[in-house]
């Protein structure tokens, strides 16, 4: 079942290994189907050598098992989630990278500095707030979930031109068309950290970078009349 988005999912959680973005087993990518309404992912604590596209896990939107033994990623329901809400994206990541994760734990959003964060990022990349001790008894990981829908609707934020956010305390999340898509946005996300932190330690008063450069950067790759690239 599902075959080529199994293999899209195993190529994908590997690739965090390869990107340096994951330690031990901490972190997993998912992908949908969207006209059947099934999502692969991860499944829970393997590791990643140990991963194949027969151990990947299959649920419906519900969080019903339809395919596979093992348990799914602890952190499904937050996927789950974040597909059910926004219906435009079709891959979820989520990783504790060390850059974007300190910047988690820390309590501090991603401002937009330079044009390399504008080529992926269309400002600031949000911090989500923390869990109340209620919603963690509740159920923590569909909370999670909720909290970054919450944070979106709240601030206004499309999901396909700001596809991170960083969770408080906890660490990123990050989304895209595909789950190779968000994976890349998860590495871009990681980059963007690391420049930001050195950046803050050469000019702690640094300023955000200028509206008009935000908007040609992002738009030139990203907007109606896109051209960075080679099109489709």
């Amino acid at each position: 079942m599902l075959r080529d988005l199994k293999e899209e999912v195993l190529e994908a959680n590997l690739l965090l290994v390869k990107e340096g973005l994951v330690r031990l087993t901490w972190g997993n990518v998912s992908g949908i189907d969207r006209g059947r309404g099934l999502v692969a992912i991860k499944p829970s604590g393997v590791a990643y050598e140990d991963l194949t596209v027969d151990s990947l896990v299959v649920l419906d939107l519900d969080g019903q098992v339809v395919e596979g033994t093992l348990r799914p990623s602890s952190d499904t329901p937050t996927h789950l989630v974040l597909y059910r809400e926004f219906p435009e994206i079709g891959g979820v990541t989520h990783t504790h990278s060390v850059r974007a994760t300190m910047l988690s734990q820390a309590g501090v959003e991603l401002p937009c500095l330079g044009t390399t964060h504008a080529d992926h990022f269309f400002g600031t990349v949000p911090l989500v707030r923390e869990l109340t001790p209620e919603e963690v008894a509740e159920d923590y990981e569909t909370n999670t979930g909720r909290a970054i829908v919450e944070c979106f609707r709240k601030r206004g934020i499309a999901p396909m031109a700001m596809p991170a956010c960083l969770q408080r305390y906890h660490a990123p999340f990050t989304w895209g068309k595909s789950a190779l898509d968000s994976v890349r946005n998860s590495v871009a996300l990681e980059v963007c950290a690391e420049m930001a932190l050195g950046t803050w330690q050469l000019r702690p008063e640094v300023a955000p970078l200028p509206k008009h450069l935000l908007d040609k950067h992002y738009l030139r790759k990203h907007g109606p009349g896109a051209y960075y690239g080679q099109g489709k």
